[in-house]
């Protein structure tokens, strides 16, 4: 089955079909390294993250490329204003970004420019589009042309001749036209600055990733991606800068995410409700956070709330307890006589039923939302066969929910959404278990895991003869740990969850 995409370009969803076969060529903006990246940022790595995935799972062998901003006015502003040079605040919030990356569990790109590492290339490029009257020079900066570009406005579906000046577009009377952007800023005092044929200065924003782009992927390449804030005017300033400095089509496909919003409103610090992905990340572990993003196709607008990150939380701990009792009953000992047959075709028929709505439904946009459903519909399938089943599971039905639990994991992979690394049934036990098996049974050993096997044997015991003080000692005792013991067709199991 093909994969189809929606081109900002083109406004229609196209069947995509990379320039070269098994191989895609992917550039997405990377961040303005300023500040701590918000929550609104995350939701577009993330997005291009998963549609990374999704495609190295298909088959291709993607070249990511993201780049840096490490020059621009917003970065030299916070330099001034804490007595920092531009290079030292740029450094140390690039190295944030990646952490928050790391944290989120985005994938590195394969590479990563800076902008102060391609300036040679960029003053290459606006020395292209002054040698053919598409940039003209004026006190030492540069302006690209607009109207010599008759396809501008082709991306966000603007008429250039209903176009005024406002607020995104920099007055300045200089310029030709009021739409005429900086390709190259003479130096101001007190501010980073390169040599150049038209003296010292720094390129403009929207240039960077015309350079980085054609540099690191050749032209077209296959997918340029980025938040719907950037449409316009940064990647139609790129198309217009790109195209007439090479006269190659740029990029093929076009791909931008929905805006995030906070408890229905727009995230905004005049409202108080600006918030950093560390933040979140400080309260929530990173696959609940994922889970919640993905719930949402990434072309809609996205409501990010503490509901929905309870919600995402009861979801993936759903999902978590299934694997686990999967994972338990299998290594369990006792076996019983078989689950009816008709039982487990069932299950095998969900298994296969939810790779092929996966497939269906990330190939149709990178529809991460019904990939999901797929996924929580086997999820719910396999937990039926375990509730009505489980005193009877035999070496089949073992294999089937093996199968399921396989295919889970596997699917939650591709979106990068992680399960505990640990097997379930073995989990990091605190130390003090041993003391309290040592109180309460005389265990003479030292090591954690047999001491909560040796605890269960006591408990055991003490329920067959009746002693139910003895038997609730150890429950109690262990619950003081953070234990839960659950009674179930196959014996006694325990789960740990550490308190706090």
């Amino acid at each position: 089955m093909a994969i189809r995409v929606h081109n900002t370009l083109t406004r229609s969803k196209e069947e995509f079909v990379p320039r070269e076969p098994g191989r895609v060529a992917m550039y997405v903006c990377g961040p303005t390294v300023y500040n701590h990246i918000h929550i609104g940022n995350a939701r577009t790595f993330l997005t291009f993250d998963v549609i990374r995935r999704y495609l190295e799972w298909r088959g291709f062998d993607v070249r990511f490329v993201q780049n840096i901003t490490d020059v621009d006015d917003k970065i030299i502003n916070r330099a001034n204003e804490e007595g920092r040079t531009a290079a030292q605040v740029a450094e140390e919030y690039t190295l944030a970004f990646r952490a928050a990356m790391d944290a989120l569990g985005i994938r590195r790109p394969t590479a990563a420019p800076r902008a102060t590492e391609t300036i040679p290339a960029m003053i290459d490029m606006v020395k292209r589009l002054i040698a053919t009257d598409h940039a003209y020079v004026v006190d030492g900066d540069v302006y690209f042309s607009v109207r010599s570009f008759p396809e501008y406005g082709k991306l966000s579906g603007r008429d250039i001749d209903e176009l005024e000046s406002g607020a995104r577009v920099d007055v300045d009377e200089r310029k030709r036209d009021p739409l005429d952007f900086a390709l190259w800023k003479a130096a101001k005092p007190g501010e980073p600055h390169w040599p150049s044929p038209w003296g010292e200065g720094r390129p403009g924003w929207h240039l960077e990733c015309s350079v980085m782009s054609e540099a690191e992927l050749g032209l077209p390449f296959d997918i340029h991606g980025g938040g719907s804030d950037l449409v316009f005017p940064h990647h139609e300033n790129e198309i217009a800068q790109s195209e007439a400095a090479t006269g190659k089509p740029f990029a093929r496909y076009w791909l931008h995410g929905g805006m995030l919003q906070i408890d229905s409103e727009k995230m905004s610090k005049s409202l108080g409700n600006f918030t950093l992905l560390r933040d979140v990340l400080e309260a929530y572990p990173a696959p609940v956070v994922r889970l919640l993003m993905l719930q949402t196709h990434y072309r809609s607008p996205l409501d990010f709330s503490a509901d929905r990150l309870a919600e995402a939380t009861s979801a993936y701990e759903r999902v978590v307890t299934l694997v686990r009792n999967i994972r338990w009953v299998h290594e369990a000992t006792a076996t019983g006589e078989g689950a009816p047959v008709q039982a487990r075709e069932a299950l095998e028929a969900a298994v296969d039923r939810a790779r092929e709505k996966f497939v269906a439904e990330m190939d149709d946009d990178f529809n991460t939302a019904g990939g999901l459903a797929a996924l929580f519909e086997l999820a719910k399938a396999a937990n039926s066969m375990l509730a009505e089943h489980q005193a009877d599971l035999a070496g089949p039905d073992f294999d089937t929910l093996g199968r399921a639990e396989a295919l889970v994991v596997e699917l939650l992979g591709v979106l990068g959404i992680e399960l505990p690394a640990h097997s379930p049934s073995a989990p990091e036990y605190p130390d003090d278990v041993v003391a309290l098996a040592r109180d309460l049974g005389g265990y003479a050993g030292s090591d954690a895991q047999e001491a909560v096997r040796a605890l269960l044997a006591m408990r055991d015991a003490a329920r067959s003869e009746r002693n139910w003080a003895a038997a609730d000692a150890v429950r109690d005792g262990l619950a003081m740990l953070g234990f839960v013991i659950e009674d179930t067709p196959r014996g006694a199991r325990v789960t740990y969850r550490p308190k706090g």
